[in-house]
């Protein structure tokens, strides 16, 4: 591990332990991608549904990094049974650095909450999501988020 991902995983842990949160911490957009950007052996875990993948975009991060894994299901948004067969496939050892990604920051908790349920012992949340909340005109990209920050993203 580089300096700068303890750096980075020691204040994640710290707003963790603050917050009381049922995983290991929570970064922000920001954070996570200097994470990512450090360590190759740091995972995204994108929880979001395949069409909003397809539809609104994604990260931009090498495919070894990258790894997408339904939270809930399109259409209909009913849970993901194989949650955890697929985040086993992605990764079986539980100890891998994996940061979760939702459209605003919600499901991406659940889904690191349910890691570390599961014996993963380094599941961080990704704060804000890719999208962030929804501004006063409903729209969304504009109040936090991976895209609203500015990292890279690949368009629909």
């Amino acid at each position: 591990m580089t300096s700068t991902t303890l750096t980075l995983l020691t204040s994640a842990r710290q707003r963790g332990q603050e917050q009381s949160l049922p995983y290991a911490g929570a970064v922000t957009p920001e954070e996570a991608f200097a994470l990512l950007e450090s360590d190759i052996n740091v995972l995204l875990v994108d929880v979001r549904t395949n069409a909003e993948r397809d539809w609104i975009g994604r990260v931009k991060l090498p495919d070894a990094q990258h790894h997408a894994v339904q939270w809930s299901t399109y259409p209909g948004g009913n849970p993901n049974p194989d949650f955890l067969t697929e985040l086993t496939k992605v990764t079986a050892d539980k100890n891998t650095t994996i940061l979760f990604l939702c459209r605003s920051g919600v499901r991406s908790r659940h889904a690191a909450k349910l890691a570390t349920e599961n014996g993963y012992i380094a599941c961080f949340d990704i704060l804000e999501g890719f999208e962030g909340d929804k501004d006063s005109e409903g729209h969304r990209k504009t109040l936090g988020g991976w895209c609203q920050r500015g990292l890279p993203w690949l368009g629909a």
